[in-house]
């Protein structure tokens, strides 16, 4: 059975850093230097140019998207050597399968760019990917690039911002199960963190922070935006501990193949979302419970009482005292607000770090929760659903046969299914005491009391 949160026995606190003159001077370096190395890694932009820019590229297949951009507030802030259209424009037409085909002809170029942008990194250490999996150029496309990055980079880390569609109620692209399915088989196979940014949820967040029935792309984009910052200042102002990605990451993925996260924020005000309400109460508490409210999951899931935590990664923004930390996770304990799976440390960690300075703030503390929660499971579930009603009626089938992938039939939609329900019956497996046993043949469960790690 799963366990709830233990605020455990030895809470580790980390002191603040030292204010010797050596030590702070190092710490500067450090901070600049992890600045540069961040997920959203700076580069200038050239000898005389002393502006820093996104280490960023942007493709699309058709050019609506970039063509605002360029003629947007943003045009100057990336590389114009970064951004890439597909000669003909034509897009995807939201088919999975057009957009993994059309891989092949813009390959060559995408890598070139890729892979200068790796050359001129100091320390690189993974890649981010931003896509959706319901139309065909972030799907298609985007499962082309996992694999190649894979192949091409076998011992960088790969992590993606997936948008998954709202599977709860009627899309714009009815074809979004096929082209989910598919996409899904790559993010298990070929991604080692999914972020998992579900639109029902973003909507419905969005509607409740801003008073609205039907909020707008950009609206709920910039939800995805705040989160997406969020989860990068432990490595754009770094301290002691989760001061890497692959920190980060080893430290919410215990075993490979349950790798894809939720995420929850709280305030959204209007410093980060246009017409947020105003949030009065940001004590680290009142954070720290917000966050593990299901209402404000960025993932609509159906949880079962067997549902439960395998970890936890809040990152607390502002005036956050570690002893108000301390107290806030002994108080989660007392009231059971979250349960954990049995066969590991039942523990919440904590990651303190300092807001931007170049940023206003109309609030104290926020924070963000990176969490693996076998709840996820669910979402997958539905988007099989959803393809199996679809498959048993061959429904728009003939438009994805047209394309290289489906050239000897049907055989990647069985496979993808096949890979997406191991990876439910993975996350189902993992809500029982004897997971470990079925990993390794022997392995034991893990003890009873957890281990709450804050760091600055």
């Amino acid at each position: 059975m799963p366990r709830p949160a233990s605020a455990a026995t030895a809470v580790r606190l980390f002191p603040p850093p030292s204010t010797s003159p050596q030590l702070s001077a190092a710490l500067h370096k450090l901070r600049t230097y992890g600045k540069q190395l961040s997920a959203g890694a700076y580069v200038s932009a050239n000898s005389d140019d002393t502006r820093y820019i996104p280490r960023a590229i942007l493709l699309d297949l058709e050019p609506r998207v970039i063509n605002g951009i360029l003629s947007g507030s943003y045009k100057n802030i990336y590389n114009p050597e970064n951004f890439y259209v597909h000669k003909e424009g034509t897009g995807a037409g939201n088919n999975w399968a057009a957009g993994y085909s059309m891989g092949e002809s813009v390959h060559e170029e995408v890598m070139d760019m890729i892979d200068r942008e790796a050359d001129g990194s100091d320390s690189l250490e993974g890649f981010m990917l931003l896509h959706s999996i319901a139309g065909g150029t972030g799907s298609g496309l985007g499962s082309f690039l996992l694999e190649r990055l894979n192949d091409r980079f076998p011992k960088k880390l790969i992590q993606t911002y997936s948008v998954f569609p709202d599977t709860q109620n009627a899309g714009d692209v009815v074809v979004q199960p096929y082209n989910s399915l598919l996409s899904m088989r790559r993010l298990t196979q070929n991604a080692d963190s999914v972020v998992v940014l579900d639109n029902g949820a973003l909507s419905r967040i969005a509607a409740n922070t801003l008073h609205v029935q039907e909020p707008s792309f950009q609206q709920t984009n910039q939800l995805v935006s705040t989160v997406m910052s969020a989860s990068t200042t432990t490595l754009r102002y770094p301290g002691y501990m989760h001061n890497d990605l692959v920190g980060i990451v080893a430290s919410l993925i215990p075993t490979p193949r349950c790798h894809f996260l939720m995420t929850s924020y709280t305030p959204f005000t209007g410093d980060q979302v246009e017409q947020a309400k105003t949030v009065r109460k940001t004590t680290v508490l009142e954070v720290m419970r917000r966050l593990l409210q299901p209402k404000n999951r960025m993932v609509s899931t159906n949880p079962s009482k067997t549902s439960c935590y395998i970890s936890i990664l809040n990152i607390i923004q502002g005036e956050a005292d570690p002893t108000d930390v301390h107290k806030s996770l002994l108080r989660i304990r007392e009231r059971h607000l979250a349960t954990f799976i049995p066969w590991g440390p039942a523990s919440i960690q904590v990651a303190l770090t300092r807001k931007s300075p170049y940023v206003q703030s109309s609030h104290r503390v926020s924070g963000l929760m990176l969490a693996n929660h076998t709840g996820v499971a669910t979402l997958f579930k539905r988007i099989v659903f959803q393809y199996d009603r679809l498959r048993k009626r061959n429904a728009f089938l003939e438009q994805y046969k047209r394309e290289a992938p489906f050239a000897d039939g049907l055989t990647e939609f069985d496979e993808a299914k096949a890979v997406v329900q191991d990876l439910i019956a993975e996350y189902e497996d993992a809500e029982k005491a004897d997971y470990l046993s079925k990993e390794s043949g022997g392995g034991k469960e893990g003890g009873e009391a957890g281990d709450a790690r804050v760091g600055p």
